[in-house]
Protein backbone atom coordinates (compact mmCIF):
# COMPACT_ATOMS: atom_id res chain seq x y z
CA UNK A 1 0.00 0.00 0.00
CA UNK A 2 2.71 2.29 0.78
CA UNK A 3 4.47 1.44 -2.75
CA UNK A 4 1.11 2.36 -4.42
CA UNK A 5 0.58 5.65 -2.32
CA UNK A 6 4.02 7.01 -3.73
CA UNK A 7 2.74 6.66 -7.43
CA UNK A 8 -0.45 7.96 -6.88
CA UNK A 9 1.61 10.93 -5.29
CA UNK A 10 4.58 11.18 -7.95
CA UNK A 11 1.69 10.98 -10.30
CA UNK A 12 -0.01 14.21 -8.73
CA UNK A 13 3.30 15.88 -8.26
CA UNK A 14 4.06 15.77 -12.16
CA UNK A 15 0.71 17.12 -12.75
CA UNK A 16 -0.90 13.96 -13.65
CA UNK A 17 -3.57 13.78 -11.99
CA UNK A 18 -5.10 16.07 -8.96
CA UNK A 19 -4.57 15.76 -5.34
CA UNK A 20 -7.67 15.03 -4.65
CA UNK A 21 -7.95 12.01 -7.25
CA UNK A 22 -4.71 10.91 -5.93
CA UNK A 23 -6.74 10.21 -2.46
CA UNK A 24 -9.79 8.63 -3.92
CA UNK A 25 -7.97 6.35 -6.09
CA UNK A 26 -5.50 4.55 -3.22
CA UNK A 27 -8.82 3.08 -1.29
CA UNK A 28 -10.13 2.50 -4.66
CA UNK A 29 -7.33 0.37 -6.27
CA UNK A 30 -6.42 -1.15 -2.59
CA UNK A 31 -10.09 -2.84 -2.61
CA UNK A 32 -10.09 -4.83 -5.94
CA UNK A 33 -6.64 -6.34 -4.95
CA UNK A 34 -3.83 -3.74 -6.86
CA UNK A 35 -0.69 -4.08 -5.47
CA UNK A 36 2.53 -3.34 -6.88
CA UNK A 37 5.27 -5.73 -7.03
CA UNK A 38 8.96 -5.31 -6.93
CA UNK A 39 9.75 -6.07 -10.91
CA UNK A 40 13.91 -5.85 -10.39
CA UNK A 41 13.39 -8.68 -7.29
CA UNK A 42 11.13 -10.35 -8.96
CA UNK A 43 12.84 -11.04 -12.41
CA UNK A 44 16.17 -11.70 -9.99
CA UNK A 45 14.91 -14.33 -8.57
CA UNK A 46 13.31 -16.20 -11.51
CA UNK A 47 16.47 -15.17 -13.44
CA UNK A 48 18.18 -17.27 -10.80
CA UNK A 49 15.23 -20.42 -10.11
CA UNK A 50 15.93 -21.22 -14.09
CA UNK A 51 19.82 -20.60 -13.77
CA UNK A 52 20.26 -23.45 -11.72
CA UNK A 53 19.23 -26.06 -13.97
CA UNK A 54 20.38 -27.45 -17.35
CA UNK A 55 17.13 -29.78 -17.65
CA UNK A 56 15.66 -30.31 -21.42
CA UNK A 57 12.33 -30.78 -21.29
CA UNK A 58 12.06 -34.19 -22.92
CA UNK A 59 11.23 -36.59 -19.44
CA UNK A 60 8.30 -35.58 -17.69
CA UNK A 61 7.46 -38.65 -15.67
CA UNK A 62 7.82 -42.64 -15.75
CA UNK A 63 4.67 -42.61 -17.88
CA UNK A 64 6.86 -41.41 -20.66
CA UNK A 65 9.43 -43.87 -19.70
CA UNK A 66 7.51 -46.31 -19.81
CA UNK A 67 6.02 -45.57 -23.24
CA UNK A 68 9.58 -45.58 -24.58
CA UNK A 69 10.79 -48.69 -23.84
CA UNK A 70 7.82 -49.93 -25.63
CA UNK A 71 8.17 -47.93 -28.42
CA UNK A 72 11.95 -48.98 -28.89
CA UNK A 73 11.10 -52.61 -27.85
CA UNK A 74 8.38 -52.56 -31.10
CA UNK A 75 10.18 -50.65 -33.55
CA UNK A 76 13.46 -53.41 -32.83
CA UNK A 77 11.19 -56.06 -33.18
CA UNK A 78 9.41 -54.76 -36.18
CA UNK A 79 13.40 -54.05 -37.74
CA UNK A 80 13.91 -57.56 -37.39
CA UNK A 81 11.18 -59.05 -38.97
CA UNK A 82 9.63 -56.76 -41.35
CA UNK A 83 11.17 -55.42 -44.32
CA UNK A 84 12.99 -51.93 -44.52
CA UNK A 85 10.33 -49.48 -45.33
CA UNK A 86 7.61 -51.02 -43.30
CA UNK A 87 9.89 -49.16 -40.06
CA UNK A 88 9.15 -45.50 -41.06
CA UNK A 89 5.32 -46.18 -41.17
CA UNK A 90 5.29 -47.40 -37.98
CA UNK A 91 7.43 -44.32 -36.92
CA UNK A 92 4.42 -42.20 -38.73
CA UNK A 93 2.04 -43.94 -36.58
CA UNK A 94 3.33 -43.80 -33.37
CA UNK A 95 4.07 -40.04 -34.16
CA UNK A 96 0.78 -39.29 -34.87
CA UNK A 97 -0.56 -41.22 -31.60
CA UNK A 98 1.95 -40.65 -29.16
CA UNK A 99 3.52 -37.06 -30.84
CA UNK A 100 0.30 -35.28 -32.14
CA UNK A 101 -1.93 -36.26 -29.98
CA UNK A 102 -0.17 -37.05 -26.60
CA UNK A 103 2.55 -35.06 -26.69
CA UNK A 104 4.62 -36.99 -25.04
CA UNK A 105 8.11 -35.90 -25.07
CA UNK A 106 10.55 -38.76 -24.32
CA UNK A 107 8.73 -41.02 -27.01
CA UNK A 108 9.29 -38.14 -29.11
CA UNK A 109 12.85 -38.25 -28.77
CA UNK A 110 12.90 -42.19 -29.58
CA UNK A 111 10.92 -41.62 -32.90
CA UNK A 112 13.24 -38.91 -34.02
CA UNK A 113 16.44 -41.00 -33.38
CA UNK A 114 14.65 -44.16 -35.46
CA UNK A 115 13.93 -42.29 -38.02
CA UNK A 116 17.85 -41.56 -37.77
CA UNK A 117 18.62 -44.69 -37.49
CA UNK A 118 16.59 -45.77 -40.33
CA UNK A 119 17.96 -43.04 -42.93
CA UNK A 120 21.11 -43.69 -42.08
CA UNK A 121 20.82 -47.90 -42.42
CA UNK A 122 18.47 -46.86 -45.97
CA UNK A 123 21.42 -44.37 -47.23
CA UNK A 124 24.13 -46.89 -46.67
CA UNK A 125 22.62 -49.34 -48.98
CA UNK A 126 21.54 -47.01 -51.85
CA UNK A 127 24.94 -45.53 -51.78
CA UNK A 128 28.32 -46.16 -51.23
CA UNK A 129 29.76 -43.54 -49.02
CA UNK A 130 32.70 -45.45 -47.26
CA UNK A 131 35.72 -45.17 -49.41
CA UNK A 132 39.25 -43.19 -48.85
CA UNK A 133 37.62 -40.09 -51.62
CA UNK A 134 35.24 -37.52 -50.86
CA UNK A 135 33.02 -38.30 -53.46
CA UNK A 136 29.48 -37.58 -54.87
CA UNK A 137 28.06 -40.99 -52.89
CA UNK A 138 29.24 -39.31 -49.89
CA UNK A 139 27.39 -36.00 -50.72
CA UNK A 140 24.33 -38.18 -51.85
CA UNK A 141 24.42 -40.28 -48.77
CA UNK A 142 24.59 -37.12 -46.60
CA UNK A 143 21.86 -35.22 -47.89
CA UNK A 144 18.99 -37.87 -47.49
CA UNK A 145 19.32 -37.10 -43.57
CA UNK A 146 18.26 -32.97 -43.38
CA UNK A 147 15.66 -34.02 -46.38
CA UNK A 148 13.63 -36.57 -44.24
CA UNK A 149 14.21 -35.22 -40.51
CA UNK A 150 13.15 -31.36 -41.79
CA UNK A 151 9.67 -33.05 -43.27
CA UNK A 152 9.46 -34.83 -39.60
CA UNK A 153 10.21 -31.54 -37.47
CA UNK A 154 7.88 -29.33 -39.83
CA UNK A 155 5.14 -32.82 -39.04
CA UNK A 156 6.03 -32.75 -35.25
CA UNK A 157 7.90 -30.06 -34.36
CA UNK A 158 10.09 -32.44 -32.33
CA UNK A 159 13.24 -29.61 -31.25
CA UNK A 160 15.61 -32.99 -31.56
CA UNK A 161 14.65 -33.59 -35.05
CA UNK A 162 14.97 -29.54 -35.82
CA UNK A 163 18.60 -29.83 -34.05
CA UNK A 164 19.73 -33.29 -36.31
CA UNK A 165 18.35 -31.44 -39.40
CA UNK A 166 20.71 -28.57 -38.69
CA UNK A 167 23.60 -30.83 -37.97
CA UNK A 168 23.24 -33.30 -41.17
CA UNK A 169 22.70 -29.64 -43.17
CA UNK A 170 26.11 -28.34 -41.65
CA UNK A 171 27.75 -31.58 -42.46
CA UNK A 172 26.21 -31.66 -46.28
CA UNK A 173 27.76 -28.49 -46.21
CA UNK A 174 31.32 -29.96 -45.26
CA UNK A 175 31.26 -32.50 -48.12
CA UNK A 176 30.26 -30.06 -50.60
CA UNK A 177 33.37 -27.70 -49.34
CA UNK A 178 35.64 -30.50 -49.41
CA UNK A 179 34.76 -31.82 -52.89
CA UNK A 180 34.81 -28.40 -53.98
CA UNK A 181 38.40 -27.94 -53.05
CA UNK A 182 39.05 -31.12 -54.24
CA UNK A 183 37.95 -29.89 -58.25
CA UNK A 184 39.91 -26.83 -57.41
CA UNK A 185 43.09 -28.31 -56.62
CA UNK A 186 42.72 -31.78 -59.39
CA UNK A 187 43.33 -33.94 -57.18
CA UNK A 188 40.55 -36.53 -56.16
CA UNK A 189 42.89 -37.94 -53.24
CA UNK A 190 43.89 -33.96 -52.24
CA UNK A 191 42.97 -34.66 -48.24
CA UNK A 192 44.73 -37.92 -48.58
CA UNK A 193 47.69 -35.91 -49.00
CA UNK A 194 46.65 -32.63 -47.04
CA UNK A 195 45.34 -33.40 -43.57
CA UNK A 196 45.65 -30.51 -42.21
CA UNK A 197 43.31 -28.43 -44.49
CA UNK A 198 40.81 -31.37 -44.45
CA UNK A 199 40.88 -30.63 -40.23
CA UNK A 200 40.79 -26.90 -40.76
CA UNK A 201 37.54 -27.10 -42.55
CA UNK A 202 36.01 -29.69 -40.42
CA UNK A 203 36.98 -26.85 -37.59
CA UNK A 204 35.13 -24.28 -39.54
CA UNK A 205 32.18 -25.98 -40.10
CA UNK A 206 32.59 -27.53 -36.21
CA UNK A 207 32.65 -23.35 -35.34
CA UNK A 208 29.38 -22.90 -37.40
CA UNK A 209 27.61 -25.43 -35.46
CA UNK A 210 28.33 -24.37 -31.95
CA UNK A 211 27.77 -20.57 -33.45
CA UNK A 212 23.79 -22.15 -34.47
CA UNK A 213 23.71 -23.64 -31.02
CA UNK A 214 24.35 -20.20 -29.60
CA UNK A 215 21.45 -18.39 -31.81
CA UNK A 216 19.06 -20.64 -30.11
CA UNK A 217 20.26 -20.11 -26.57
CA UNK A 218 21.03 -16.62 -26.58
CA UNK A 219 17.42 -16.11 -28.35
CA UNK A 220 16.08 -17.62 -24.64
CA UNK A 221 18.46 -16.94 -22.00
CA UNK A 222 15.82 -17.76 -19.30
CA UNK A 223 15.52 -20.96 -20.61
CA UNK A 224 11.61 -21.36 -20.90
CA UNK A 225 10.86 -22.15 -24.59
CA UNK A 226 11.84 -24.86 -27.10
CA UNK A 227 14.95 -23.02 -28.12
CA UNK A 228 16.59 -23.95 -24.99
CA UNK A 229 15.75 -27.79 -26.26
CA UNK A 230 17.17 -27.09 -29.84
CA UNK A 231 20.28 -25.29 -28.31
CA UNK A 232 20.51 -28.35 -25.60
CA UNK A 233 21.00 -30.92 -28.88
CA UNK A 234 23.02 -28.42 -31.19
CA UNK A 235 25.41 -27.79 -28.17
CA UNK A 236 25.46 -31.92 -27.46
CA UNK A 237 26.82 -32.21 -31.23
CA UNK A 238 29.22 -29.13 -31.02
CA UNK A 239 30.44 -29.56 -28.31
CA UNK A 240 32.67 -33.34 -30.01
CA UNK A 241 32.83 -31.72 -33.22
CA UNK A 242 34.75 -28.92 -31.51
CA UNK A 243 37.05 -31.23 -29.85
CA UNK A 244 37.73 -33.74 -32.12
CA UNK A 245 38.69 -31.10 -35.27
CA UNK A 246 40.70 -29.07 -32.77
CA UNK A 247 42.76 -31.97 -31.11
CA UNK A 248 42.94 -33.07 -34.69
CA UNK A 249 44.19 -29.56 -36.30
CA UNK A 250 46.78 -28.32 -33.50
CA UNK A 251 48.31 -32.16 -33.25
CA UNK A 252 48.78 -32.46 -37.18
CA UNK A 253 52.04 -33.42 -38.35
CA UNK A 254 52.58 -36.63 -36.31
CA UNK A 255 53.43 -39.45 -38.50
CA UNK A 256 50.81 -37.61 -40.56
CA UNK A 257 47.95 -38.72 -39.44
CA UNK A 258 45.24 -36.71 -37.19
CA UNK A 259 43.83 -37.38 -34.02
CA UNK A 260 44.83 -41.22 -33.75
CA UNK A 261 42.76 -42.76 -30.49
CA UNK A 262 45.77 -45.58 -30.31
CA UNK A 263 48.68 -43.25 -29.87
CA UNK A 264 47.32 -40.48 -27.55
CA UNK A 265 49.88 -39.93 -25.36
CA UNK A 266 52.18 -37.19 -27.07
CA UNK A 267 49.11 -35.60 -27.88
CA UNK A 268 48.09 -35.19 -24.35
CA UNK A 269 48.79 -31.84 -23.69
CA UNK A 270 46.27 -30.41 -26.85
CA UNK A 271 43.81 -32.84 -25.47
CA UNK A 272 43.81 -31.61 -22.46
CA UNK A 273 44.22 -27.89 -23.05
CA UNK A 274 41.44 -28.45 -25.27
CA UNK A 275 38.81 -29.86 -22.86
CA UNK A 276 39.81 -27.27 -20.73
CA UNK A 277 38.73 -24.70 -23.07
CA UNK A 278 35.80 -26.16 -23.94
CA UNK A 279 35.16 -26.60 -20.10
CA UNK A 280 35.27 -23.00 -19.72
CA UNK A 281 32.96 -22.46 -22.31
CA UNK A 282 30.14 -24.81 -21.21
CA UNK A 283 31.10 -22.57 -17.91
CA UNK A 284 30.62 -19.30 -19.68
CA UNK A 285 27.16 -20.60 -21.53
CA UNK A 286 25.55 -22.69 -18.75
CA UNK A 287 26.18 -25.75 -20.81
CA UNK A 288 27.72 -28.99 -18.79
CA UNK A 289 27.61 -30.75 -22.46
CA UNK A 290 30.67 -28.96 -23.29
CA UNK A 291 32.62 -30.68 -20.23
CA UNK A 292 30.65 -33.67 -20.70
CA UNK A 293 31.69 -34.17 -24.34
CA UNK A 294 35.71 -33.80 -23.61
CA UNK A 295 36.00 -36.26 -20.85
CA UNK A 296 36.07 -39.63 -22.66
CA UNK A 297 39.01 -38.24 -24.53
CA UNK A 298 40.45 -36.34 -22.06
CA UNK A 299 40.05 -40.79 -20.38
CA UNK A 300 41.79 -41.91 -22.95
CA UNK A 301 44.73 -39.54 -22.88
CA UNK A 302 45.59 -40.30 -19.37
CA UNK A 303 44.54 -43.84 -20.06
CA UNK A 304 47.80 -43.59 -22.65
CA UNK A 305 50.08 -41.67 -20.44
CA UNK A 306 49.57 -44.38 -17.91
CA UNK A 307 49.73 -47.24 -20.21
CA UNK A 308 53.44 -45.91 -20.88
CA UNK A 309 54.31 -46.79 -17.25
CA UNK A 310 55.07 -50.33 -15.58
CA UNK A 311 51.74 -50.06 -14.20
CA UNK A 312 49.68 -53.29 -14.50
CA UNK A 313 46.22 -52.89 -16.73
CA UNK A 314 44.14 -53.00 -13.99
CA UNK A 315 45.91 -50.02 -12.01
CA UNK A 316 45.83 -47.79 -15.15
CA UNK A 317 42.14 -47.92 -16.04
CA UNK A 318 41.25 -47.22 -12.11
CA UNK A 319 43.69 -44.79 -12.23
CA UNK A 320 41.49 -42.89 -15.40
CA UNK A 321 38.55 -43.71 -13.73
CA UNK A 322 39.59 -41.91 -10.50
CA UNK A 323 41.32 -38.96 -12.17
CA UNK A 324 37.95 -38.86 -14.72
CA UNK A 325 35.87 -39.48 -11.68
CA UNK A 326 37.44 -36.63 -9.88
CA UNK A 327 37.25 -33.87 -12.48
CA UNK A 328 33.11 -34.70 -12.80
CA UNK A 329 32.80 -34.32 -9.38
CA UNK A 330 34.85 -31.12 -8.95
CA UNK A 331 33.13 -29.50 -11.47
CA UNK A 332 29.74 -30.74 -10.91
CA UNK A 333 29.59 -29.53 -7.64
CA UNK A 334 31.06 -26.81 -7.97
CA UNK A 335 29.55 -25.65 -11.50
CA UNK A 336 27.10 -22.70 -9.51
CA UNK A 337 30.01 -21.13 -7.86
CA UNK A 338 32.67 -21.67 -10.45
CA UNK A 339 30.29 -19.93 -13.17
CA UNK A 340 29.45 -17.02 -11.06
CA UNK A 341 32.93 -16.01 -10.94
CA UNK A 342 33.29 -16.60 -14.58
CA UNK A 343 30.87 -14.17 -15.33
CA UNK A 344 32.06 -11.44 -12.60
CA UNK A 345 34.97 -11.57 -14.96
CA UNK A 346 33.12 -10.90 -18.16
CA UNK A 347 31.93 -7.26 -19.47
CA UNK A 348 27.96 -6.35 -18.32
CA UNK A 349 27.44 -6.44 -21.94
CA UNK A 350 28.26 -9.77 -22.06
CA UNK A 351 27.43 -11.21 -19.31
CA UNK A 352 23.73 -9.51 -19.62
CA UNK A 353 23.22 -11.90 -22.39
CA UNK A 354 23.98 -14.91 -21.09
CA UNK A 355 21.99 -16.91 -18.84
CA UNK A 356 22.02 -15.90 -15.40
CA UNK A 357 24.36 -17.11 -13.19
Amino acid sequence: MTELRSILDEAARQGLISSEAGGRLLPFLTERGVSVVETQKAVAAEEQAWSDTETPRFVRGFHDVLITIGVIVALVGLWGLAPLYAVPVAIIVLSEILVRRQRLALPAVSLTIALFCWTFLLMSRVFTPWTSEIGADLTEFVAGFPILLCVYYALYRVPLSLALTIMSTLALVLTLLLRLVQWLSGNPAFFVDHLGVLAAVAFLCALGLFATALYFDLGDRLRRTTRSDIAFWLHLGAAPALLYSAVSLLSFGEAGRIFDLANMSARTPVVVATVAALMLIGLVIDRRAFVTSGLLSLGVAIFSVVRKGNATVDTYIFTTLIVVGAIVLVIGTGWMPLRRLVLRALPPAIANRLSPG
